[in-house]
């Protein structure tokens, strides 16, 4: 994969060289900008997605989207904001109602969030929104930052590896014109057929192959347009629609709550993929709605359901993995995108403070060390949805008007309504990944809770996500952390703020410090809090222990116990 030195004319040259301009190359562009570390991104695409592609961004991408300053854009777009996200299943989408999950509105979340506490206690809650309006949003955000170049329709054809640098060799599909692009660091966020992942010779581990009755194997995916949709069907909106029966397993999302649906249907035996035309994959959508209701097919491929793979490695010397090069998910649960965007926070910010020299090259190490886990763990939990959802077979009667069949959806009703709250009221997910065992987490001897799908129950406990609150005057605790790092206290644990910012300016890192009314201690179980920029908690202690708070830092972003405390000093 290794390119020679070349006579090509032109030489670009930036920090970071992101391969792959989906959600996590978007989200790595958006977190280096906003930190001044410049970046060039090439993808072969020639644009932003057009298919729906992900349609479910979960409560913990909504708050990073609010950290970086355009959630509120993101939740104005895709669905109306009146419009329900329920979970819905029929027996055919003008047939029988077999179970609904009722979840608010965009509006109606927004108002809600402010009043929730324990498993949803957070600045923002879920989103149905399209994944190709996710990523316009991304891209318009990170073009407007100074240093950050995207590049669609360009192609890596390779690169070269020194002690001093990544060298890739780009060419432009437009013109087939090449040039190269000298970086510190390369970052393969190219999807699961990823060339970065391949020219390192990194493999997937993990389950692939799985066949369900319904989400594993091969799958029909549908853009529809279809304007007679919702007055075409005796029930209520949703915004996710379930097709149930032995002839034609489906799901269904409403992408912009008018007209447009992004269909998936699994391919039965003896359906020959490469032979679906578009009379066929319209054929498809119109026997899940159980009647010709007309509609115009606005794209349609195939894709494998029954993955649940992980990479051995995500990074190798100046290059890293994320997203689907690291990690490729069956998209139950909605955790494929929204564990991309988690690896695009948790580089973003590494990369920039090494390549400012605030940190050695070595906190870099902690990527892999933080990340993988959290892949495996996601993996493990869309494996679990699937075979929920998969393996339950509908009974032969279930679509007949007789009481057999009337039983057989009472059944079906009472199983899928369960399954719905476990797929997607999954709080314990959303949040509670961790990184426990990492080299830059300082540990109190705390255990954290239970890793929960449904439950998530706020800890501060050194490696997780900062407990959140919504203050009396309506603010977020999260609106007032610190872009990089943040030092809590309750109460006015520290004498002086001196010791601290000379510590912070010996680091040359910035640190924000906040005092919070004692009242809140509880919250936290200490006196003080350091917060990193991902807004994961590094470390916590008591007031006697303010005095260390340079080592901790100092360990944090990476530095050994030595150069610690000798920075501390």
């Amino acid at each position: 994969m290794l390119v020679g030195r070349s006579a090509l004319e032109t030489r670009l040259t930036a920090a970071v060289l992101i391969v792959g301009g989906g959600p996590c190359g978007l989200m790595l562009a958006n977190e280096l900008g906003r930190r001044g570390v410049s970046a060039i991104l090439v993808d072969e695409k020639p644009g932003t997605a057009f298919n729906p592609q992900a349609n479910a961004t979960q409560a913990r991408s909504m708050e990073h989207y609010r950290r970086l300053g355009f959630a509120d854009e993101i939740r104005r777009e895709g669905l109306p904001a009146d419009y329900p996200t329920d979970v819905a299943y029929f027996t055919r989408y003008t047939g029988y109602e077999l179970a609904r999950f009722a979840l608010p509105s965009s509006s109606r979340a927004s108002e809600l969030v402010k009043g929730l506490s324990g498993s949803w206690s957070a600045a923002e809650l879920p989103h149905r929104v399209s994944q190709k309006y996710v990523e316009a949003v991304l891209r318009r955000h990170a073009e407007r930052l100074p240093g950050i170049q995207l590049n669609y329709c360009h192609r890596l054809i390779g690169y070269a590896e020194s002690d001093d640098g990544v060298v890739g060799e780009i060419e432009c599909l437009d013109d087939n014109s090449r040039f190269q692009v000298r970086a510190d660091f390369l970052v393969g966020a190219d999807g699961p057929r990823s060339q970065v992942r391949q020219s390192l010779g990194i493999v997937y581990g993990g389950e692939t192959g799985t066949q369900r009755d319904f989400m594993g194997g091969r799958m029909l995916a549908v853009y529809v347009r279809s304007p007679e949709f919702y007055a075409s069907i005796p029930h209520a909106k949703a915004w996710m629609y379930n097709c149930f029966n032995g002839d034609r397993r489906a799901f269904m999302a409403s992408v912009n709550g008018r007209d447009e649906f992004a269909f998936h249907t699994q391919l039965r035996p003896g359906e020959d993929e490469s032979a679906i035309t578009v009379s066929e994959a319209k054929a498809a959508f119109q026997r899940a709605c159980g009647a010709p209701i007309a509609c115009e097919v606005l794209s349609f491929l195939t894709w494998t359901a029954g993955h649940a793979l992980v990479a051995n490695a995500m990074q190798r010397g100046r290059v890293f993995l994320g997203g689907d090069a690291a990690h490729l998910f069956t998209p139950t649960g909605g955790l494929g995108y929204n564990t991309a965007i988690e690896d695009a926070v948790n580089l973003g910010w590494k990369l920039a403070s090494v390549v400012k020299g605030v940190s050695p090259a070595a906190l870099l190490d902690s990527y892999e060390v933080e990340r993988r886990p959290v892949a495996l763990r996601n993996t493990d939990y869309a494996r679990r949805f699937a075979d929920s959802l998969g393996l339950f077979a509908p009974a032969p009667e279930i679509e007949d008007a007789t009481d057999a069949g009337g039983e057989a959806r009472r059944i079906a009703g009472v199983y899928l309504e369960q399954h719905a709250r476990a797929e997607f009221n999954i709080p314990g997910i959303t949040f509670g990944g961790r990184y426990d065992g990492s080299p830059i987490i300082v540990s109190d001897g705390s255990q954290p809770p239970p890793d929960a799908a449904n439950v998530y129950v706020p800890s501060a406990c050194p490696g997780g996500r900062a407990p959140h609150v919504w203050l009396d005057d309506g603010v977020s605790l999260y609106d007032l952390f610190g872009f990089e790092w943040t030092l809590l206290q309750f109460g006015d644990v520290t004498s002086s703020h001196a010791p601290l910012g000379e510590t912070a300016r010996a680091l040359g890192v910035d640190v924000k410090l906040i005092t919070l009314p004692k009242s809140l201690r509880d919250l936290y179980e200490a006196d003080l809090a350091l917060i990193r920029p991902d807004q994961i908690v590094a470390w916590r202690g008591s007031a006697s222990q303010a005095g260390t708070i340079g080592r901790v830092l100092a360990r944090a972003l990476g530095h050994g116990a030595g150069d610690g405390a000798r920075l501390a000093s």
